[in-house]
């Protein structure tokens, strides 16, 4: 590595102003269009391309990824405040910083996750810088067979993220992989369970179920507390908000989720085809996993926040791992940035490390440039965010309720997907009620395609005869870990289901010693 090279042009970019303004522009709307329950980072990227047509390279590069770093982060806002998850990554936020913001710690939630998102882009952006040519190779070894393997190990996290019964996250999971069959075969074409509907073709679209099982079914389940009276009793947030970075009581708490969050996302955002939506789930099982308190995960603790943003945003470096270091996108917004580089003259690839490297090195300090940027733009808006717990239900709901059905339409232009939201959120707001828990259903929705895809293509390819994985140490590798996380997850629930036990048995105790004076 050429160390001089590498610092003169971390200067370069960080002393233009034309860069400086153009990623930090770049973060406003990535925070902004995150935060909008159906506006993705890619729709974010794909919309403002056009601008960037007219500027130098660097300049365009640090406006798009000023979004996608803000867009990753943008996302868990909206998670956290209202239970309507920005980004499908920020999904994994929810399941504690919700609970944290109906515990009146919006504010604390809110900065956790903002510290953990920068964190983890600068973890990934330093493996990007130092170790980019290694993690490439590697993911470039990923058949069908390797794929296929990471999505069943994808799926293991399931019983981490079930909450008290394991049977009812597996029949929310099964549930999500009835929905991937909807629509047309990808491999074969035909159609499956379409009943004649035409917009049932293209099966159901990601973001319209993911805002109705969670944001319209909030609404649901907030209309139903209205009428029934117990409105007053939800937690409203009454912090305030004197710092708009965690304490050092906090960041002493959760930097080993940080560290460990920022690692696994970089490292699955460099599998192409894999993801953040994959990473923040795999983040969170694990680190519940490990927790010397994994009870505690899912009721509100800055450890689950930090645990999936660092995981969230780690994937942006990992992500431009295999684009710079092979011209392959690691993900749909990196495909839109292969464009933007094609469209400067510029063929991302192996031969970009010798012919372009100054740029290589540029597009590197402008992915730091850009978390650095999120961070100003999190920190000026943390207070401002955190307000909008404090507002009468009775105007949030309809608020929110009509954010989210134009979140659904934005997607196709479509008004059927207006329906399926609404649809979704009825059965939303009836699993919440019954305790069936919704992340399975997301995993699910996420990795079935994968899994199936990769599964036909490699029984195609080996002539129906699956036992030829074991020919695929990678493939091997993580099947045997989706096997230990499953039987570590099921160790792990009855240790929390015994605590639990133990909590209530203790409490019952004490109220009938009470109850005796």
């Amino acid at each position: 590595m050429d160390w001089n090279l590498l610092f003169s042009s971390y200067a370069n970019v960080f002393l233009d102003p034309t860069v400086l303004l153009m990623t930090l522009l770049g973060a406003v709307g990535g925070v902004l269009l995150g935060a909008i329950p159906g506006m993705t980072a890619t729709m974010g990227v794909a919309l403002l391309i056009p601008f960037s047509f007219g500027m130098d390279l660097i300049p365009s590069v640090g406006l798009l990824l000023g979004i996608y770093c803000g867009g990753m982060y943008g996302g868990s806002i909206s998670a956290i405040l209202i239970h309507a998850p920005g980004t499908p990554s920020a999904a994994a936020t929810l399941l504690d910083g919700y609970p944290m913001a109906q515990k009146g710690e919006a504010g604390r939630a809110l900065s956790v996750a903002m510290f953990a998102s920068f964190c983890g882009g600068v973890i990934g952006a330093l493996i990007m810088t130092f170790l980019s040519p290694l993690v490439a190779k590697v993911a470039m070894k990923f058949t069908s067979a390797e794929m296929l393997m990471l999505a069943v190990f994808g799926l293991s996290v399931i019983i981490s993220i079930s909450g008290k019964s394991i049977a009812k996250g597996l029949i929310s999971a099964f549930f999500g992989m009835l929905l991937c069959t909807i629509g047309l075969d990808p491999t074969y074409s035909k159609q499956r369970f379409t009943f004649g509907v035409t917009s049932l073709k293209g099966g159901l679209s990601f973001i319209p179920v993911l805002i109705g099982l969670f944001a319209v079914a909030e609404v649901i389940a907030g209309v139903e507390r209205i009428i029934a009276g117990r409105e007053s009793a939800q937690a409203k947030s009454t912090e305030k908000i004197t710092r708009v970075l965690p304490d050092g009581k906090t960041i002493k708490q959760i930097w080993a989720n940080i560290v460990s969050g920022g690692i696994i996302g970089t490292f699955i955002g460099a599998i192409p085809g894999a993801g953040g939506d994959i990473a923040v789930f795999v983040s969170y099982a694990f680190n519940k996993g490990t927790s010397k308190h994994p009870e505690k995960w899912g009721t509100g603790i800055p450890n689950g926040v930090a645990a999936t943003e660092s995981a969230n945003n780690g994937c942006s470096g990992g992500a431009m791992i295999p684009l710079l270091s092979l011209g392959v996108p690691g993900d749909s917004v990196t495909a839109i940035l292969l464009g933007a580089f094609i469209m400067k003259g510029i063929q991302p690839g192996p031969m970009m490390y010798v012919s372009e490297l100054p740029t290589v090195y540029k597009v590197f300090a402008a992915l730091m440039l850009a978390n650095l940027a999120m961070l100003i733009v999190g920190c000026a808006g943390v207070r401002i965010f955190a307000k909008i717990v404090s507002l009468e239900k009775r105007m949030l709901y309809p608020i929110i309720l009509v954010v989210s059905l134009l979140g659904a339409f934005s997607i196709n232009k479509n008004v059927f997907d207006v329906g399926v939201c609404v649809a979704f959120g009825v059965i939303g707001w009836l699993m919440n009620k019954y305790e069936f828990p919704l992340s399975p259903i997301l995993l699910a929705l996420i990795l079935g395609p994968m899994c199936e895809q990769n599964f036909v293509r490699f029984m195609d390819l080996n002539k129906g005869d699956f036992s030829q994985i074991v020919h695929y140490p990678i493939a091997v590798g993580f099947f045997v870990v989706a096997v230990g996380v499953v039987i570590f997850s099921l160790l792990n629930q009855r240790k929390i289901n015994k605590r639990e036990a133990e909590a209530l048995a203790k409490a019952g105790g004490e109220n009938i010693s009470f109850a005796q004076e």
